[in-house]
């Protein structure tokens, strides 16, 4: 049956499948439709097609299987469309207005003479415009949702691709559908594979394979490598596209000569985005300019360290006296160092060094976390690394959107005249390479980090190459402090960290324990009792700031299923509480403890007053980043996170899949963040997660309490175990050669 008439009132819509319920008010009647639709907006005029069918529940409806926008013809139409608030800031009223002037030529005005809406009563000439680009907006919104919808693309991805390219869709989805897979957050290249087959592509076509070769590299960099072995690359892409090595090979020259990738003929034929082969080599190059010697006498040297020494009313040791000396003689320095060994003493009398000689000092870190942790211990302000380089949008007429850099470059340096970065196991080489474009020759740069620390989250294995080339001065610290030995954290991480078997003995430790249980069910049992009562009560903290830490993201103890039990211990869904539950199962409540899992440059941030007033604002989320859900507005359709400094952010339902419940998290998401306790669960799991690396990187994310909850066995054979995920980064070398 075929049925005409206004869209009266939209029940549900949901924003990953479209599936869609309805009121339509046809001349006759009010009628129910459900089913998957294309986007459009209460007051427009569509015409359906289904079959009509009996609920026993809601009574009759029909199940549409399509349905299609009809333009308004006349002014009444038209009066009805514009009235029913598919267009912000018109009402019933003002659309009155507007056709009671225009007639049935006012869509035509709108689309023409936009000019013209500002002889209305009530319209600027700004509000002309800004009608007028919303009316546009929707008009081609829903020409490309139901040109997508040809390839199985789901509403929600079929906005965000629009909202990326504008018109140059088109021509994207018909030359190059695997543009998708490189520029769209949530589109992989089995989807752009897709739509290009559905196009009628041939599966063994060039440009498929080149594409697979090209995304198979790209997918690398996620888990930390800047190349792949020739081997390995040719190994992953037949995982992907079934072909024969010749072609592969054929494919592999095609990118080469389009400049897209780098071949190194090293000890094996490494293959490199071209733009992380140029990150790394300007990495290493800046390094070198930056590593200059300052000739300064040695015993000048000293007695300007005994005069910090009295200032800060502080002894240094060997060590710590031989990193400041290094600090104020070469470009470049390193300080590395387990928990306890003195880091923080040592860089406040770097700081004192600098500042009694009329030196300006900056300070950062990779992560809000780290920043504030650093501005605490030494009490002076430390900012992010990407607020210090001033994130910026700039224009680029390709994509609508814009793309994103930093205000902060060689053309504008940081003006200081040394810069101490902490936490730089964190640092990628994408971030490092930005960060040393902003600083000038003659800088001095100083590193600090804890090199046995888990690697980045992004591509590279920087502070670890810069180390291992041997070109930079490095003092690792190693003395356990007396203070820091009174803690059973510190003396196990450090333990662990030279592999050696640690006491579970909870008679014996003071803020380190362990629970032998060897069954899952108990386990779970047992971290939800220490989360909500036991060590919130002993350390004196709400079970929010207990962190449960895991090696793994599946399995029962792994931190997508401890999410769900405890965001439903902890934060249940309740009468007066705002959620929202997608298609994929997922639910989000007010309250909910949530991360955000990819670095995000668009979404903008502000920091409010407590009277509401913003006081500070920028743009840039960022990969590991936690916060709270402070509301969930289902009208609006969007979730406002609470992040650390009070950032906070407004994310659209469509954007839900960038966050993630943080009750639990992965070890290697909690780098460079401080939890006052954190509770382990360790039973089993692959052996490249449950290491030593792994172990140590947990204990040393505590400040007041350790608890491990499993298998005593399994904890001692992750000391044990010394095997690493590899990461193939080609840093070190690269200094060498420059160098």
């Amino acid at each position: 049956m075929t049925v005409k008439g206004y869209v009266s009132k939209i029940v549900y819509r949901s924003e990953e499948t479209g599936y869609t319920v309805m009121t339509l008010d046809t001349d006759n009647d009010e009628v129910c439709c459900v089913g998957v639709m294309a986007v459009f907006d209460e007051g427009e005029y569509v015409e359906v097609e289904g079959e009509s069918v009996f609920h026993p529940q809601y009574g009759d409806q029909i199940r549409v299987s399509k349905v299609e926008v009809i333009e308004p013809t006349d002014a009444k139409e038209m009066e009805q469309y514009l009235g029913s608030g598919a267009i912000v800031g018109v009402g019933p009223a003002l659309a009155k207005r507007i056709v009671n002037m225009f007639g049935d030529d006012t869509f035509r005005i709108m689309d023409e003479e936009p000019e013209k809406l500002a002889q209305v009563k009530g319209i600027s000439e700004a509000g002309a415009m800004r009608i007028t680009d919303q009316f546009l907006k929707k008009r081609e919104l829903r020409k490309a949702m139901i040109f997508l919808q040809r390839f199985g693309i789901s509403n929600s991805l079929a906005v965000k691709i629009y909202s990326f390219y504008g018109e140059k869709m088109y021509s994207v989805i018909r030359d190059n559908p695997y543009r998708l897979a490189e520029d769209i957050p949530g589109v992989g290249f089995k989807s752009a594979d897709e739509i290009a087959l559905r196009s009628g592509l041939a599966p063994d076509d060039d440009f498929r394979v080149r594409a697979a070769l090209f995304y198979t590299l790209s997918l690398s960099t996620g888990s930390g490598h800047v190349y792949l072995p020739e081997e390995e690359l040719f190994q992953k892409t037949v995982e992907i596209v079934s072909c024969e090595e010749e072609q592969l090979k054929q494919q592999l020259i095609r990118l080469f000569t389009d400049h897209k990738i780098v071949i190194k003929e090293e000890e094996t034929r490494n293959v490199y985005l071209s733009s992380f082969y140029y990150m790394e080599l300007n990495v290493a190059r800046m390094l070198c300019d930056l590593n200059c010697k300052f000739e300064i006498p040695e015993a000048k040297i000293r007695d300007r360290i005994e005069g910090v020494t009295k200032d800060l009313d502080i002894v240094l040791d060997d060590l710590q006296s031989k990193a400041v000396f290094e600090a104020v003689r070469h470009g470049v320095f390193i300080l590395t160092g387990g928990p306890g060994t003195g880091k923080t003493t040592t860089i406040n009398a770097i700081i004192r060094f600098f500042e009694r000689e009329g030196m300006d000092v900056m300070l950062a870190a990779p992560t809000g976390r780290a920043a504030k942790r650093m501005s605490e211990t030494t009490g002076k302000e430390a900012k992010t690394i990407h607020r210090l380089l001033e994130l910026q949008k700039k224009p680029d007429d390709s994509v609508t959107t814009g793309i994103f850099d930093f205000a902060r470059n060689e053309s504008n340096p940081l003006e200081t005249d040394v810069m101490i970065v902490d936490e730089v196991s964190m640092v990628d080489i994408s971030l490092m390479n930005a960060l040393l474009r902003a600083i000038s020759v003659g800088t001095r740069m100083i590193f600090v980090g804890d090199v046995n620390q888990l690697p980045s989250v992004g591509p590279g294995n920087v502070l670890k190459d810069m180390i291992a080339s041997e070109r930079f001065s490095t003092v690792r610290l190693e003395k356990i402090f007396r203070q820091a030995a009174e803690s059973s954290i510190i003396v196990n991480a450090h333990k662990i960290n030279k592999g050696e078997d640690i006491s579970l003995d909870n008679r014996v430790n003071s803020d380190f324990f362990f629970l032998e249980r060897r069954d899952v069910n108990q386990i779970t049992e047992g971290i939800i009792y220490l989360v909500q009562s036991k060590i919130s009560n002993f350390v004196g903290v709400t079970p929010f700031d207990v962190q449960v830490l895991t090696p793994m993201k599946a399995g029962e103890l792994g931190c997508e299923k401890l999410n769900l039990t405890l965001q439903n211990t902890l934060n249940p869904g309740e009468r007066g509480k705002a959620e929202k539950v997608f298609e994929n199962g997922k639910v989000f409540r007010e309250g909910d403890k949530v991360m955000q899992i990819r670095n995000d440059y668009q979404l903008e941030w502000e920091i409010k007053s407590k009277r509401g007033i913003t006081v500070d604002s920028g743009t840039g989320v960022f990969n590991g980043d936690c916060g709270l859900i402070r509301e969930i507005n289902l009208l609006e359709e969007k979730i406002t996170v609470e992040f650390e400094e009070g950032k906070q952010v407004d994310y659209t339902f469509s954007q839900h899949d960038e966050l993630v419940l943080a009750y639990a998290i992965t070890i290697h998401k909690s780098q460079g963040s401080e939890y006052p306790a954190v509770v382990m669960p360790l039973l089993t799991g692959p052996s490249m997660l449950f290491n030593r690396n792994v172990l140590y990187t947990a204990v040393t994310r505590a400040k007041k309490c350790v608890t491990i909850i499993g298998s005593s066995d399994t904890v001692q054979r992750m000391i044990r175990n010394t095997m690493e995920q590899r990461r193939y980064s080609g840093l070190e070398r690269a200094i060498r050669d420059v160098g």
